[in-house]
């Protein structure tokens, strides 16, 4: 009885994101029997900025990702190629990615891609700007944070006091002649702000590092206040003063009218005592 050994044909295709050909070395067929292992490896012949090599599977579903070598985070299987699918190489000028029992299923075309800056496919973040403002209400501020970048960033605010929280969000995303996007959160930060108060503002493009921004609510706001307490004091002084003048006054008045009464008496008195 003879053995028969399946072999599965799979194809490797590598993508230098950028308009002008790059030119990237790899092995276009990959053969495998059932239950062995297959290779596949991918390296970039030219020195670029690479932030990220992504491993595709392709087929008639669309195109899924396997597994993903960053600058900055490393690498990564997803989940559902955890239990199939492992680094044997891993460098952002060359990869190579290992497909262990291989099965029919496994038979497709799989891409690598090197995601470069500036050339191709590239995140791109700005530092965010933060704008306080004083709100109508008491004890109120109007927040926004603006962050523009490619593809369309989230920006999150945060405050470092506990005790004071933001509500009424609001998010506007624009899109920008140079395929960014700048979007633009706002909030109200509602509580009572007696001490330094830090208000941030964080921006994210994917799995990009994050660029944050920290400012200080206003110093006016505070003095604003301390000025409106000291007007009141100022005035409830002011106004105790006069109230007590005017009784003086009026007592005063009062004693003199009373001593002018009392005289004309006196002297219509006088003349009778006399006779």
């Amino acid at each position: 009885m003879a053995d028969c050994v399946l072999v599965y044909l799979l194809f490797v295709c590598g993508v230098f994101q950028t308009g002008a050909a790059a030119m990237i070395q790899t092995q276009q067929t990959v053969l495998a029997a059932v239950g062995e292992d297959a290779e596949f490896s991918c390296q970039l012949l030219e020195t670029k900025d690479v932030l990220q090599v992504t491993w595709q599977k392709i087929s008639a579903a669309g195109e899924t990702n396997v597994a993903t070598y960053n600058k900055y985070f490393g690498q990564r299987v997803n989940d559902s190629f955890t239990d199939k699918v492992k680094f044997k190489h891993t460098g952002l000028q060359n990869c190579s990615l290992v497909i262990r029992n291989v099965t029919e299923q496994d038979e497709r075309c799989y891409r690598c891609l090197f995601n470069t800056y500036p050339e191709g496919a590239f995140t791109e973040l700005h530092e965010p700007v933060v704008d306080v403002r004083e709100s109508n209400s008491t004890e109120e501020w109007v927040v926004s944070c603006s962050a523009t970048g490619r593809p369309a960033p989230t920006v999150t605010l945060s405050v470092s006091q506990q005790h004071l929280n933001f509500s009424q969000y609001n998010t506007v995303s624009v899109s920008n002649t140079n395929a960014t996007f700048t979007v633009t959160t706002t909030a109200v930060l509602s509580g009572s702000c007696k001490h330094s108060t830090q208000v941030g503002c964080a921006a994210r493009v994917l799995s990009a590092p994050h660029r944050e921004v920290m400012v200080m609510i206003p110093e006016v706001q505070q003095v604003y206040a301390a000025a409106t307490a000291d007007y009141n004091v100022s005035f409830w002084i002011i106004a105790s003063g006069v109230a007590v003048g005017l009784i003086v006054f009026a007592c005063v008045a009062t004693f003199i009218a009373v001593l002018l009464k009392k005289n004309p008496k006196n002297n219509k008195r006088d003349p009778e005592n006399n006779k």
